[in-house]
């Protein structure tokens, strides 16, 4: 298979199709039953679209996200891990990743994923109120949500204003149907990233059909 470069520990691999794949961090580990290559004598782990939405993202040609390897990143609605393990990846032993989750039942798979993944810090508590757990959250170089309520937005903007750094980028999933089952998801998506655009400068909004049905990821940049 043949590597180029996406960012940081993650490359499009070609070997007959086109496929997204990180660096894995706990070799001979698999984390959801995704496929595993040795190339070059190291393991890569293919990042799988329909299992996580910033794959999605730059399988339809988003530009690469900004967090790297040594990078802080808080995750929130991080279930059971699945993209967890992937940003865990880009950031390497050098970085950290608080991942937010408030099911205890998903929780205790993230929590699995921490034992051998060090540089996983799971928190089990409301991404609305992080403050309440009682873990010290570090301001953030890159911020990630992925909650499916109505007031996602919101819970995105305040966490945004209080954890990332200044200049810094943050993304959102929004789910249209979880904001509005009623409403055009195209017209919901366009409400919520203008409603994003009073707070912070957009850098762009995808689409992520037929990956992700009902979804954007929009990108946005803290002043």
């Amino acid at each position: 298979m043949e590597l180029k470069r996406v960012m940081d520990n993650v490359y499009w691999g070609f070997n007959g199709r086109k496929r997204l794949v990180s660096l894995n961090m706990t070799p001979s580990k698999q984390v959801y039953g995704e496929e595993l290559f040795d190339i070059g004598g190291k393991e890569y782990r293919e990042w799988n679209p329909f299992r996580s939405k910033i794959s999605a993202a730059l399988y339809k040609g988003a530009k690469p996200l900004s967090f790297k390897e040594g990078d802080t990143v808080l995750y929130l609605g991080a279930s059971s891990g699945t993209t967890v393990s992937h940003v865990s990846d880009v950031v390497s032993a050098k970085g950290r990743v608080y991942a937010v989750e408030i099911s205890e039942e998903m929780g205790v798979s993230l929590v699995l994923l921490s034992e051998s993944r060090k540089n996983i810090f799971p928190i089990i508590g409301d991404a609305r109120r992080i403050e309440d757990v009682g873990i010290a959250v570090p301001a953030c170089d890159f911020l990630y949500q992925d909650i499916a309520q109505r007031d996602q937005t919101d819970i995105f903007i305040k966490n945004v204003k209080k954890f990332l750094k200044p200049g810094g980028e943050a993304a959102i999933a929004l789910k249209a149907m979880s904001i509005d089952v009623y409403s055009d998801p195209r017209k919901v998506i366009m409400e919520e990233t203008k409603k994003l655009s009073r707070s912070f400068r957009v850098v762009a909004s995808i689409d992520l059909y037929p990956y992700q049905k009902g979804h954007s990821l929009v990108i946005i940049k803290k002043g």
